[in-house]
């Protein structure tokens, strides 16, 4: 099953929580063992599995990819100006894959799976794939 989702980013640099709809596609499938591929089709944009029970993360983490990745660097030479974005989306990368057993996604007590805005705000598409096995 592959399900497609929408959603609208509100800032230029975001975690949007979007286990639910993951979740969401799992019980839609039926599937009880096997696993969900989350997927970016997006370059200034990624997928990650992070801490979900302190909103504190996410803002350090956000803080850490501005440090390290700067919006605005003089030797950048990318003319829409977004290279630190490409920057993030790489280091987080576009895709994640959840193993599914008894019909739930095994995820650890903390962890949630976010859309990793970073060139926003936007309207955003990513999908979910469920693979039976």
């Amino acid at each position: 099953m592959l399900q497609s989702f929408t959603i609208r980013t509100t800032k230029r640099d975001e975690m949007v929580d979007i286990t639910s709809f993951v979740e969401q596609t799992v019980r839609q499938a039926g599937v009880r063992e096997g696993f969900a591929i989350v997927y970016c089709p997006h370059t200034t944009a990624g997928i990650t599995i992070n801490e979900n029970a302190d909103p504190d993360v996410k803002r350090d983490m956000i803080r850490r990819f501005d440090e390290t990745y700067p919006w605005e660097h003089p030797l950048d030479r990318h003319m829409e100006g977004n290279t630190a974005a490409h920057m993030k989306a790489s280091t987080v990368g576009a895709s994640q894959h959840v193993i599914i057993t008894h019909g739930k996604l095994l995820l650890g007590t903390w962890q949630g799976i976010y859309f990793c805005e970073y060139d926003g705000p936007r309207q955003r598409t990513f999908y979910v794939k469920v693979v039976e096995g």
